[in-house]
């Protein structure tokens, strides 16, 4: 059975005469989980465009939610790596469009708690399916097994970047 090729196969080719070293297969892997990487970007970027997120507003969603829907603003900050500033700047745009609420704590009359609304967790969702299906589309290539085996490997590669202290990691 003949291998499929793909852009990936005519660069190694090309590089390969001008850096002899180059070992081709650890070449193709960079070069195509930089390429999925790139495209990944895209499909997400679009999405944000497709439910009018830009992507600081997507991420604020992404983190309340990932806190079940409600955390404090002090919370929000932490998860996002700003300062509680950066943040009720963006809650302001979040709260304006209907996507969150901002109410009174109930634990503490001087705080407030932010929840996202049944609209903002919509939006949330709607751009989540998005790359989810394309993620799924393009892994769907590979069998339970197959996936199983690909996540170990990852897992293996990521293990070893995050051994090298690039704290840059983060999604």
């Amino acid at each position: 059975m003949e291998t499929r090729r793909d852009w990936t196969d005519g660069h190694v080719e090309r590089w390969l005469p001008v850096l002899p070293g180059l070992d081709p297969e650890i070449e193709g892997a960079v070069t195509r989980m930089k390429k999925l990487s790139v495209h990944l970007r895209r499909v997400r970027e679009q999405s944000l465009v497709d439910f009018a997120l830009d992507r600081p507003e997507f991420e604020t969603l992404h983190k309340l939610a990932g806190r079940g829907g409600a955390a404090s603003p002090s919370q929000l900050a932490a998860d996002l790596d700003l300062a509680p500033a950066s943040v009720t700047g963006r809650l302001d745009g979040l709260e304006r469009r209907g996507l969150l609420r901002r109410t009174p704590s109930k634990a503490d009359r001087r705080r407030v708690d932010v929840q996202l609304t049944d609209e903002g967790r919509q939006v949330w969702l709607g751009a989540m399916d998005v790359l989810g299906h394309e993620e799924y589309r393009l892994l769907g290539v590979l069998n339970a097994d197959e996936r199983t085996v690909f996540n170990d490997m990852l897992r293996r590669i990521m293990l070893a970047a995050e051994a090298g202290g690039d704290a840059g990691l983060d999604v």
